[in-house]
């Protein structure tokens, strides 16, 4: 008789978890119908612009495990990250100014008109709070109350290293106009977002907003999904913002490939290439890109200063937590880019002195 409830205890379990708000939505109706004149949705899905595998060949979820969860080194920090707490409500006089929270959060004050990038607030990176990865100790410092009312929430694709659910719940009622790609949006009305507060955008549309900032939405080389199943329903994607002072590349989430220097060529030079540097792992190179790549994916675009993000708050691969920003800043000397490695929390202003410091060693 115990064998029948244990197996109906967990397939409840299991319905419960897959109820969860937290994996947000499939679109339909009028975004679905959108979404299927899109020339970058083909078979039922979004494609990238090369093949893009999620694994190599060699590669398999049993070896991918077994490599994260026993063949390596450790891998976090031994001692909480030192952060410098921004007051980000100050005014700007008219400066350019980028905070970056950790991983590929942050936040761009531009021209009188703030935006919010791909903002993860909560402990961990999952579904639920109480399993996944959980941010490094002295990474979270920041909450809603610490924010001026947001202008603009961008999201690259929803991930959930880039999408959180608990932050978009606590930050909602401060965020005037949510900008996203392609079915995003249908994840955001879930949460109970309003239907007109969200733009969604396809590679290559272009918006303008407050005090004519212009936001041009392109491609990125990565996939989409936050459930078990119906991967690639909604659009990833990287984006140029240029204001009359400043123009920035925002790369979301991308493995290496032409499409840097092809922007590079029709939207830059770049005064700033936000790009990921992080999570990388010899099993998925087209998706993530390696160090070295991202210093050439700079390059690429004409920027003339090259930010890493994706590292330093999750640990999402098996990497040790420091090894992107080192092997960054080798790659960019010795191909002449020009790299800033804030700490977190630490605003920079664009156009003048650029923080530099090795915060990372010793930790």
């Amino acid at each position: 008789m115990l064998l029948p409830f244990i197996i109906l205890l967990i397939i409840v379990s299991v319905y419960l978890f897959l109820k969860q708000p937290s994996f947000g939505a499939i679109s339909g109706g009028k975004r679905l119908e959108r979404i299927r004149q899109s020339p970058n949705y083909r078979d039922g899905k979004f494609q990238n612009l090369s093949e893009t595998p999620m694994m190599t060949k060699d590669a398999s979820m049993p070896k991918i495990m077994w490599n994260f969860l026993f063949n390596r080194e450790k891998t976090d920090p031994e001692k909480p990250i030192p952060t410098v707490k921004s007051n980000l409500k100050a005014p700007t006089n008219g400066k350019t100014i980028i905070t970056w929270f950790g991983h590929s959060s942050y936040f761009l004050l531009m021209d009188g008109v703030n935006i919010l990038v791909d903002p993860v607030f909560s402990q961990r990176t999952s579904p639920v709070q109480w399993f996944g990865t959980k941010a490094f100790l002295g990474t979270s410092i920041y909450g809603a109350d610490d924010f001026p009312e947001i202008d603009v929430l961008l999201l690259t694709h929803d991930h959930y290293d880039h999408l959180d659910y608990n932050t978009i719940k606590n930050f909602k009622t401060k965020i005037k106009r949510f900008i996203t790609t392609l079915g995003v949006g249908a994840h955001l009305e879930k949460w109970g977002i309003e239907g007109d507060k969200i733009t969604e955008l396809d590679w290559n549309d272009e918006i303008i907003i407050q005090n004519n900032i212009k936001i041009n939405c392109l491609t990125a080389r990565h996939f989409s999904g936050r459930g078990m199943t119906k991967r690639n329903q909604s659009l990833w994607a990287s984006f140029a913002i240029k204001s009359s002072s400043a123009n920035i590349y925002i790369g979301g989430d991308s493995g290496y490939d032409a499409h840097f220097a092809a922007i590079g060529n029709k939207f830059g030079p770049f005064d700033l290439a936000i790009l990921e540097c992080g999570q990388y792992n010899k099993f998925w190179p087209y998706i993530h890109m390696m160090p070295e790549q991202t210093a050439q994916a700079a390059k690429d675009l004409k920027a003339d200063v090259l930010l890493p993000v994706h590292w330093g708050k999750f640990k999402l691969s098996s990497h040790f937590w420091s090894e992107p920003v080192n092997r960054v800043k080798t790659k960019a000397n010795e191909i002449g880019q020009k790299i800033t490695t804030p700490m977190i929390d630490e605003q920079i202003i664009l156009g003048e002195k650029y923080p530099d410091k090795k915060w990372w060693e010793n930790i």
